[in-house]
């Protein structure tokens, strides 16, 4: 369970942006929301407790466990279709023992872990039909009960995930472009027909997002488009520096409350606001380095599971970050996507502090600095040893 690992061989660069982000996200949830601020910085602490605690496990060893992870995942989210508590139109919250938190952040871990277990179970054949059949049909039972909450933001999300760690366990391109021939007109009738107002396929509030993302200038959509119009000047605002943190402000988003969700979903408007263009490229640049963290992990990774889960866990962060500056920027609607260990939220910032705990020990078990039990050397007098 507990291996021998070189210290020097522990991605503390990694550790340092991962903490420089989430400590920058706590100064921001407390501008945004002095209230919440010990909640996320007491999130933070935990966060980073977890996942130094996990990098120290063989993921290899967790990975024997994903049958049980799955099925507990199945409970936890037909838990949530029978008694889980609403907000804004959707079932997505379980409380338990006092504690509210959303299943579908930890689903989205646990289907990486499962995936990277199929996947390195059929590394030989993961090209076959049937292996490809049986890997939908995995993701299937889960995607359908988030889909069901509903929730389409996370239904998308995990879905284009799975397909970017297929792709990087090695699917053929003749998959891939069956699967664009299919999808793209898919994806072109769907939007054709969500755009009618007695559609049945999504919710009248996303059919809204849509509709006002798609037509800005309509008066019919103004509640839709208010938000975001409002973050783009809050952005604006900041120009280069900023106006610094806990400004005093009438007119600015955050004292002014011209933006809903602002410590969450539009985490981002706070950041150009205070920060300016200066402080959110920051961010951006921090987001950057951790998702190629992940991915040089990846390439090094002693086997193929051990690249599923940095591929899985870099295009989980790079999706949702793109997908939450889009929104915050107006250049996507409005999702409700949270801004990785920016936003707050517990269950997301705990569960990505886990998916990047078996990033982690992924690094510390490389084909450089793996070694066989025996294939060891000593160890020298300068060589600190976990």
């Amino acid at each position: 369970m507990i291996r021998q690992y070189r210290l020097k061989d522990y991605n503390f660069r990694l550790v340092v942006w991962l903490v420089t982000l989430s400590v920058l996200g706590v100064l921001l949830v407390g501008s945004a929301q002095a209230g919440l601020q010990t909640r996320q910085l007491a999130g933070v602490i935990a966060g980073v407790t977890m996942m130094l605690i996990i990098s120290l496990i063989d993921f290899s060893w967790l990975l024997n466990f994903t049958p049980f992870f799955y099925v507990l995942n199945i409970i936890i989210l037909l838990i949530v279709r029978i008694s889980g508590s609403s907000s804004n139109g959707a079932t997505r919250w379980v409380s338990i023992g006092g504690i509210r938190f959303q299943p579908v952040e930890l689903c989205k871990i646990v289907l990486i872990m499962c995936c990277a277990k199929f996947f390195m179970r059929h590394e030989n054949d993961l090209n076959k039909f049937t292996v490809l059949l049986r890997s939908v049909i995995m993701m299937a039972f889960p995607l359908l009960l988030v889909y069901m909450q509903p929730d389409m933001k996370n239904t998308i999300t995990i879905t284009v995930v799975f397909a970017f760690m297929y792709f990087a366990a090695g699917l053929s391109w003749k998959y891939i472009m069956a699967v664009a021939v299919i999808v793209i007109p898919l994806g072109v009738i769907f939007m054709g027909i969500v755009t009618q107002p007695d559609q049945k396929l999504i919710q009248n509030y996303q059919r809204k997002r849509i509709m006002a993302f798609l037509h800005p200038d309509s008066e019919e959509y103004t509640d839709d488009t208010t938000q975001q119009n409002n973050s783009v000047i809050a952005i604006g605002s900041g120009m280069l520096t900023g106006k610094g943190l806990n400004n005093s402000d009438v007119d600015s988003a955050n004292k002014g409350n011209f933006v809903a969700e602002i410590q969450t979903d539009f985490i981002f408007a706070v950041a150009g606001e205070e920060l300016g263009f200066m402080g959110s490229a920051g961010i951006v640049i921090l987001l950057l380095l951790i998702v190629l963290e992940c991915v040089i992990a990846g390439i090094r990774s002693k086997d193929l599971a051990g690249r599923v889960i940095c591929t899985g866990m870099a295009s989980l962060i790079s999706l949702q970050s793109f997908i939450n500056i889009g929104v915050a920027t107006r250049i996507l609607p409005n999702t409700g996507t949270p801004l990785p260990f920016l936003s707050y939220g517990l269950t997301s910032l705990l569960t990505l502090f886990m998916g990047m705990g078996l990033v982690l020990n992924v690094g510390l078990q490389s084909r450089v600095s793996f070694r066989a039990p025996s294939s060891r050397r000593p160890i020298g007098r300068d060589e600190q040893v976990w």
